[in-house]
């Protein structure tokens, strides 16, 4: 019994072994498999397009500044491009343009303002008056005097002089630091020499004078305690000094544009 037994299970094993070769030997063969068929790859994106932006475009940096001490030549070929008359310029001192400048807008609320620091010169001929010699007055034909200067105002384009003052402004703040004023601005007090001359009275009627010494005074108190700015327009005859006010609030009204406030702390 074990032998068969054994017989048994070898055919057995043998049977399954056999038929399990059948199935996977006899069975037909599948198909081929179709053939894959590989697609191109698709085509790259296009580059992205550039994006636009609206920018502006600093404007080109200026020349550099001469040093204030070089900047006369360079102070009145501005000067000249902007009165636009050279036989104007021979009006003009040659010398030390800014400093002059700067000395004499600071003198000009002030009582006083010599002559020695003026950027322009004198005024040619002899101070006219009218009137007898113990009641003289001025005379209206002492605004003639005055009539190249008046000329040179108003050939300036009030805009282009500012313009220019704003792009020198570091020469004119440097110069009113030598001057004594280390800690302050150059254009405040500008702001205050303009205020101070719009202030001059308008005088329509004849101005009476007084002659105690070698010079004419101003014989109303009142007039002649006003600053040396004032006292000069006022004596350049009505005319003349409607046109230097009217010159200066265009000035003014351009030094707004350009001006803006800054805090200080005062010194402790």
């Amino acid at each position: 019994m074990k032998k068969n037994v054994s017989i048994a299970v070898v055919v057995a094993v043998v049977a399954i072994l056999a038929g399990l070769a059948a199935y996977f030997l006899w069975q037909p063969a599948p198909p081929p498999p179709a053939p894959v068929q590989v697609q191109a790859p698709p085509p790259p994106p296009p580059p992205p397009k550039p994006e636009v932006h609206q920018v502006v475009e600093a404007p080109p940096a200026p020349p550099p500044l001469p040093a204030l001490a070089d900047s006369d030549s360079f102070m009145l070929d501005a000067l000249a491009g902007l009165v636009g008359n050279k036989s104007l310029m021979k009006f003009f001192r040659t010398d030390r343009v800014i400093r002059n400048i700067v000395a004499t807008i600071d003198n000009l609320p002030r009582r006083r303002a010599p002559m020695s620091v003026m950027p322009v010169e004198r005024a040619p001929g002899q101070f006219i008056t009218a009137g007898t010699e113990n009641d003289p007055t001025i005379s209206p034909k002492n605004a003639s005097r005055y009539t190249p200067y008046v000329k040179i105002a108003q050939a300036i384009d009030a805009r282009k002089l500012v313009g220019l003052y704003v792009r020198l402004y570091p020469l004119f703040q440097q110069a009113y630091e030598e001057l004594g004023y280390p800690k302050k601005y150059f254009n405040d007090r500008l702001i205050v020499a303009i205020d101070d001359l719009l202030a001059a009275p308008d005088i329509r009627e004849s101005v009476k004078l007084a002659r105690p010494n070698v010079f004419y005074l101003y014989a109303d108190p009142a007039l002649e305690g006003r600053s040396i700015g004032q006292r000069i327009l006022m004596r350049i005859g009505s005319r003349n000094e409607a046109i230097i006010k009217g010159k200066l609030r265009e000035i003014r009204e351009e030094l707004k544009l350009h001006m803006r406030e800054k805090k200080v702390e005062s010194a402790k």
